[in-house]
């Protein structure tokens, strides 16, 4: 039975809501004491699963040696001291007890054991190497560590705290529904899954993610919408007699290609720039286009995605066709400043996330 939830994940960024310098430095060494046990712990996760997993392959074990990785007290056969689930956890509390919250560990051997699982017939094929973690990936928690969410209207902000460190939101001039899935989180109309704490060289955010309800429309199975994303027009969608095209390349690739060379001019005028505060003064027009880059992408990707999904509710579309996608991935690879600026991954992943959430079933052909 498909599920009537999804599951959205939002990039907040947070602060530590603290009254002193030295308290708030104290909590940041906190979290990232416990972003490098994390990385330790995920590499020596997957290597202990990895092994618990083939030890029955490894040809130099004498037949007569016992290999079922069960409870040695529930099965003659079994090898491990415990089930297989808490094998792994035992070791990683064992190792970082008192250097990093259990729950953190717990969440760890969860998400990657079930990432294992998925991927575990590649491992025996030899067709994929093990996920290696670096030391900037972000810290998980499950959602009953982060208590006491409230909006406080002096801090104009919502506050909150886990693990007993407090964080308020900072959402600046949000055009997003970040603020809106917040309310919906005190209010008690969503539930908050496993989620993140991400951190980087000047902030810290949250990567929170939200269980909604999918959205309910009048849509009928055996209607059929196809689309295709091509060169001159991003998205061309068809469905009976009515057809639809959603943008231009003069709109879309055109303009970044404007935007690109204007950063380009930028660059070559940067040398001439008036110094005084390094770096960043010389490069603040070069950052300044990247930035209006990056935006530009950002909404027209979310224009045209949301133009097609209303397309296909409008005329009841329970199925939607993204046909010839393969023929358009390989023509883009052969014409590099194509596949760098036409953004073909973006537009089918915000497509597909519409889609899911329309509760439209999206085919890939």
């Amino acid at each position: 039975m498909e599920k009537s939830t999804l599951i959205l994940t939002r990039k907040i960024q947070i602060l530590i809501d603290l009254p002193t310098k030295e308290e708030r430095k104290e909590a940041l060494n906190t979290l990232y004491r416990w972003q490098n046990r994390c990385f330790r712990a995920s590499n020596l996760i997957v290597s202990h699963m990895y092994v618990q997993e083939m030890i029955k392959d490894f040809l130099y074990l004498s037949e007569g040696v016992k290999y079922k990785l069960a409870d040695e007290k529930k099965d003659g056969d079994g090898i491990l001291k415990c089930s297989k689930v808490n094998t792994i956890y035992r070791m990683l509390s064992n190792r970082f007890k008192g250097e990093i919250p259990t729950d953190i560990l717990s969440s760890l051997n969860n998400t990657l054991g079930a990432t294992f699982n998925k991927n575990k017939p590649e491992y025996w094929k030899g067709a994929r190497s093990l996920d290696n973690f670096k030391k900037d990936m972000a810290i998980p928690f499950p959602p009953d560590c982060m208590y006491r969410l409230s909006h406080t209207a002096d801090k104009k902000a919502f506050c909150f705290r886990i693990f007993s460190i407090p964080f308020k939101t900072y959402l600046g001039k949000d055009f997003t529904d970040k603020r809106r899935l917040l309310e919906r989180l005190v209010d008690g109309n969503i539930k908050l899954r496993t989620s993140h704490i991400k951190l980087t060289d000047r902030k810290t955010f949250l990567l929170a993610a939200f269980e909604i309800e999918k959205d309910e429309h009048p849509l009928k199975p055996d209607k059929v919408a196809e689309a295709s994303l091509s060169l001159e027009y991003p998205i061309v969608v068809k469905t009976g007699k009515t057809k639809l095209t959603i943008g231009t390349k003069e709109e879309f690739f055109y303009r970044r290609l404007a935007i690109q060379t204007a950063r380009k001019r930028a660059q070559i005028g940067a040398t001439y720039t008036k110094s005084g505060k390094g770096r960043n003064r010389k490069l603040k027009a070069v950052e300044r286009f990247r930035a209006t880059e990056s935006n530009y992408i950002r909404q027209r990707v979310h224009v045209y995605s949301r133009k097609l999904i209303d397309f296909c509710i409008k005329h009841q579309v329970g199925t939607l066709i993204l046909l010839n996608q393969e023929d358009k991935t390989r023509i883009a690879k052969e014409e590099k400043s194509v596949l760098r600026n036409w953004s073909y991954y973006d537009l089918m992943t915000k497509i597909k996330y519409k889609a899911e959430k329309a509760g439209i079933e999206l085919i890939i052909a």
